[in-house]
């Protein structure tokens, strides 16, 4: 039914905006941003076409460019090729070419295709490639998520999967956006999908410890309205913050998170934390749990700025030696609370 309701929006608004979504969905989802000039577009596709061509030199030897060039933004023209590149899908592809289309023709679990089956109709429902079943995007998003659950069985499917395959297929190929989502699953977001979730809270309580860090305030008052981490980062990790950000913003995050990894989530989390709670009359307005959980999920429309996300996550005082720190620390106290709870 959802599928119907947002097919028969469409006979009323026949246009698109660039991303896909319809129009009127679009405002919502992009906001208002500055384009760069032709120039300065054509100029970042050359370089980034040369830098591909190069792509072993520049991952090695000169890092640090190409994790500039990824906080200024990939050229959309380019974006698709990059991030298959910055993910490491490109090397999976090329080592085993024809196993997507083999894995596809497996039968599969019955009971992981039957959940796919139920979450196809949800994700992005006012993009054109998923309005409806008829569409070609619901079952190239069935044909990568039951890939991935033959590829690996002992993860099967998470329903946090499906917005993240779904998000990767509006940008390539379903062969390449399988392998984008097979190395995000078991590289990027290791264990995240996983039925006990361990990894995640374990990743929660990390993000907690890095907020007191940062700003004591937030913490504070995040711990006095007992807002527990699970409560609002549950989403943005899982899911990459693709149920969450601003279009623009989204792939603009997702150009630093696939060059730097995980890390950039956390961060992406520490800008919304403090951008909602940083200030005293922001917290004033929050005086309980669900004040404060329905301000992190609707954040001031200027914190989800790409140029607020993008220029507060670099300004960020952490180092990887903090998110070392609490890494250890983190895993160690789970570790310790499995061994009491086991005796």
């Amino acid at each position: 039914m959802a599928g119907a309701s947002a097919e028969s929006e469409v006979s009323s608004i026949c246009s698109v905006d660039r991303y896909g979504f319809l129009k009127d969905e679009s405002k919502i989802l992009n906001g208002t941003k500055e384009t760069p000039t032709p120039e300065t577009v054509i100029r970042r596709e050359h370089k980034w076409l040369s830098m591909l061509s190069k792509w072993e030199y520049y991952t090695i030897k000169d890092y640090k460019k190409l994790r500039n060039r990824c906080y200024k933004g990939i050229p959309m023209s380019i974006r698709p090729r990059a991030w298959l590149y910055l993910c490491g899908g490109k090397i999976l592809l090329d080592k085993h070419p024809d196993k997507y289309e083999e894995l596809i023709r497996e039968s599969g679990d019955v009971k992981c295709l039957d959940e796919i089956k139920k979450d196809l109709h949800r994700q992005f429902p006012y993009h054109e490639m998923f309005i409806s079943e008829e569409k070609p995007g619901q079952q190239e998003l069935f044909n990568v998520l039951k890939a991935y659950t033959v590829y690996n069985p002992s993860a099967g499917y998470c329903q946090a999967q499906a917005p993240v395959a779904a998000f990767l297929l509006m940008h390539m190929p379903s062969i390449q956006a399988f392998w984008c989502l097979v190395r995000i699953s078991d590289k990027y977001l290791q264990d995240y999908y996983s039925p006990s979730m361990e990894i995640v809270q374990r990743d929660g309580l990390i993000l907690q410890a890095l907020l007191k860090k940062l700003s004591m305030p937030s913490y504070k008052h995040l711990k006095k309205v007992n807002a527990e981490p699970m409560l609002y980062c549950t989403e943005w990790f899982l899911c990459a913050f693709t149920r969450t950000l601003p279009w623009d913003t989204l792939l603009r995050i997702w150009d630093v998170f696939l060059c730097e990894g995980v890390k950039v989530l956390f961060k992406t989390a520490l800008v919304i934390l403090i951008g909602c709670l940083g200030k005293h009359e922001q917290r004033k307005k929050c005086p309980g749990l669900y004040e404060t959980l329905q301000l992190l999920r609707n954040p001031p429309e200027h914190v989800l700025t790409e140029e607020y996300l993008i220029f507060h996550i670099n300004k960020l005082n952490l180092t990887e030696r903090d998110f070392e720190v609490e890494h250890v620390r983190q895993t160690m106290k789970m570790k310790n609370q499995k061994h009491d709870s086991s005796k």
